[in-house]
């Protein structure tokens, strides 16, 4: 087997779970399962519609979310801890107001940033176990710890973030009065079902877009589907839905995949060498 180079191998190193399983195409449905959780958080969502153009670019704005993940989860160490100043230094200069009692506060609030990480690393790692990448308990609870490092990067302190499934499960259930589908939601939701997109891209955009959203919101905890309104689907069909998905998914060659840009890990296997190509079988040893 080829070996691993010396090299920067970043914040997390192909010895990780995140290396291995950030590679791993289901994360698409994920980042969009993700965005559907977050934006059940009222004073989370109310940031994201009172600064954001998503709208009118949607595509841009998803790339540059990817862009993100794959920079601090496959790029140098330098690269991702500038990354993570960047939006420390954009989410400090954002704040949002509540139109009921005219409060002003930061996005930047750490209960903010805290239902955004933990949203986002519970729909990456519910859509990976459930569509068929293979986690021990023991290595989704190494996966939790490990995204305290992307916690930091935001503006978290570590320490406060959850470090196991366990732990995940009581802020969640901590949180969930808290949750509600306002009218954000509801626009996120639209949103997620008709992104803009160029008249001739409408049929693409209603056979393909359309159900990984479908997808992504069936994915949902049950109370999430409760508060959206929609009759929630039984977790069995989601799950087999999730790994018919997941197995074509995986299909595709990974080197035609990671073609695609921003091409973080090619440029990690240039740096640090082929034996560093992210592969869940790794995960075994």
């Amino acid at each position: 087997m080829d070996a691993i180079r010396s090299g920067d191998p970043g914040l997390f190193g192909p010895s990780s779970v995140t290396w291995q399983m950030h590679g791993d195409p289901m994360m698409w449905v994920a980042g969009v399962r993700a965005l559907y959780f977050q934006a059940l958080h009222p004073r989370a969502v109310r940031g994201v519609m009172q600064n954001s153009d998503f709208r009118q670019d949607a595509w841009g704005r998803l790339l540059r979310t990817a862009n993100f993940v794959g920079t601090i989860s496959y790029g140098t160490t330098g690269a991702a801890e500038k990354a993570g100043a960047r939006v420390r230094k954009i989410h400090r200069m954002l704040g949002a107001t509540d139109p009921d009692t005219g409060e002003r506060y930061g996005v930047d609030e750490p209960a903010l940033l805290l239902w955004v990480h933990c949203a986002e690393i519970d729909s990456y790692l519910q859509v990976a176990r459930r569509s068929g990448f293979r986690l021990t308990d023991a290595q989704a609870d190494r996966y939790i710890a490990e995204q305290r490092v992307s916690a930091r990067l935001v503006g978290l302190d570590p320490d406060a973030v959850p470090a196991n499934r366990r732990e995940m499960t009581e802020y969640f259930e901590k949180v969930r009065p808290e949750l509600t589908c306002g009218p954000g939601a509801r626009a996120v939701d639209d949103f997620l079902l008709r992104p803009p997109t160029h008249p001739l891209l409408v049929p693409a955009r209603e056979v393909l877009w359309r159900r990984v959203a479908h997808l992504a919101y069936a994915a949902l905890p049950p109370y999430a589907h409760e508060l959206y309104g929609r009759p929630a689907p039984k977790p069995a069909t989601v799950t087999r839905q999730l790994r018919a998905t997941g197995t074509l998914l995986r299909c595709v060659p990974a080197r035609l995949r990671w073609q695609l840009p921003p091409k973080h890990i090619l440029r990690a296997m240039a740096r640090l060498g082929p034996g560093s190509r992210p592969a869940p079988y790794k995960l075994g040893r």
